[in-house]
């Protein structure tokens, strides 16, 4: 049974253009195997030893904190500690992602999810360092989730396609402006709450959403220095492709060519050559010139 779930998972993963996918993945599987772990150290009594491991994943406000731990701003927003958390992230996640993974492709829905979290966690930290309000909380605050990665996702695509429309149980057609709204005013109304760090976070995450696609519309992408950090890291992990003969190859691809030109030459006898698609006819001087 394991080998067919690694199966769907490593289906899931390596299909084209599936930023999505790949981030609910990676959550999801961060999520079991910290959960695992949990168990393992509470049994084994090493349980304030796991707790010391999540805090070093957890995003501090306290700046001195974050400097031993910089890692931090990107560890937090892909990591849950309960159930419901992260079933309802990867679920709006999901349903607003695949708006701006349709339309604006797989770079900017990473973008957004990325500079969300980041900008986010820094306008959870700010704020406690900022405004007094929260000065006394400093010590003792941590902030994980992808909630700040979320609502950027939500925000950005209600930004982009403000008229769209979901239909909920029992209410109807709703247009996603006016639920990125109710959840914006529920995240602000409770930034004075026992969760105000992680409400604070989606007010960061929702600003860089509505920022990214105003910017993105102008023309300036600000999410692409995230994709070419990405982009260099892919390349350190490239593997070169097994080489293959290359007479071979050349004899492989003179096959193909000839086929190519027997086929449109068939036609070019039945039809004649005004028959012929614009794209069979550059395909014809191209083969021609070989």
């Amino acid at each position: 049974m394991s080998n067919f779930i690694m199966e769907d998972f490593k289906n899931a993963w390596n299909k084209p253009e599936n930023g999505l996918i790949k981030i609910i993945l990676i959550n999801i599987i961060i999520f079991v195997s910290l959960s695992i772990l949990k168990v393992i150290s509470q049994i084994s009594g090493l349980g304030s030893l796991f707790q010391s491991f999540i805090n070093a994943l957890m995003l501090p406000s306290d700046v001195k904190q974050f400097l031993v731990q910089p890692w931090s701003i990107i560890t937090y927003f892909f990591l849950h500690l309960g159930f419901t958390h992260i079933l309802w992230n990867m679920l709006f996640l999901y349903w607003f992602g695949k708006i701006i993974q349709d339309n604006l492709g797989n770079n900017s829905l990473i973008s957004l999810y990325v500079l969300g979290g980041i900008i986010g966690g820094l306008f959870y930290m700010a704020s406690y360092n900022i405004i007094p309000f929260y000065y006394e909380k400093i010590d003792n605050s941590l902030l994980l989730g992808a909630s700040a990665g979320v609502f950027s996702v939500v925000i950005g695509s209600a930004t982009l396609l403000p008229n769209y429309t979901f239909y909920l149980l029992f209410i109807g057609p709703v247009r996603i402006k006016y639920i990125a709204l109710f959840y914006f005013l529920i995240s602000f109304f409770e930034i004075t709450s026992q969760n105000s760090g992680g409400e604070i976070a989606h007010i960061g995450g929702a600003f860089i959403g509505y920022l990214f696609i105003k910017q993105l519309q102008k023309g300036n992408n600000i999410g692409a220095p995230i994709i070419n950090i990405l982009s260099f890291f892919k390349k350190l992990n490239f593997q070169k492709k097994p080489v293959q003969d290359s007479s071979k190859v050349k004899e492989s691809e003179n096959e193909t060519s000839q086929d190519e030109v027997d086929i449109i030459l068939d036609k070019i006898s039945k039809s004649g050559y005004e028959s012929l698609t614009k794209e069979e006819k550059d395909k014809l001087f191209k083969l021609s010139k070989k």
